[in-house]
């Protein structure tokens, strides 16, 4: 496990940055008991190690026009290798789509997916994912509210089971 070799040092930059990371290395490396320049190469070391894959703004999808958020389930006809990369890379080229997980049991996949309206949702429902070659089902579920929607890992419970461990 790649957490278990991170110390404890490296595990709460990464916990500090996931909660803000727009905080300026000064500030990271006060809250982290270290100086500015150890801090640095730690993170630049974290970057470069994959371990942050990148900075990004929390946006307001309702406020600024998506009101419909979508979950899609999608069931294949075949499961082979090629098809399931192709059924990736469609998914990464359509803009509404924001994630996509590959599931096992009877769902293949399911996408989260955003919209400004319901017609441009059934859209790109009809249009793109029904008509893609090897989709076999798809079942959606309209998002009434969100209750929690929180990124990244949860730290804290890393933490318990490294101690528990050690």
């Amino acid at each position: 496990m790649v957490a278990a070799r991170l110390d404890p040092i490296d595990r709460k930059i990464l916990a500090e940055l996931q909660a803000d990371g727009r905080m300026t290395n000064v500030e990271l490396a006060k809250r982290v008991g270290i100086s500015a320049p150890p801090c640095l190469r730690r993170v630049r070391t974290l970057e470069e190690a994959g371990l942050i894959r990148g900075y990004h703004a929390d946006v307001n999808a309702r406020e600024l026009g998506f009101e419909v958020q979508v979950f899609a389930m999608v069931g294949l006809d075949s499961q082979a290798q090629a098809e399931l990369d192709a059924f990736e890379e469609r998914c990464r080229n359509w803009p509404l789509v924001r994630e996509c997980h590959m599931l096992n049991g009877e769902v293949d996949f399911i996408l989260k997916c955003v919209a400004p309206d319901l017609s441009t949702f059934q859209n790109f429902l009809t249009g793109e994912l029904l008509t893609t070659p090897n989709v076999a089902s798809v079942k959606t579920s309209l998002v009434i509210r969100c209750a929690k929607d929180e990124p990244g890992v949860p730290f804290d419970v890393l933490e318990e089971r490294l101690n528990r461990s050690a």
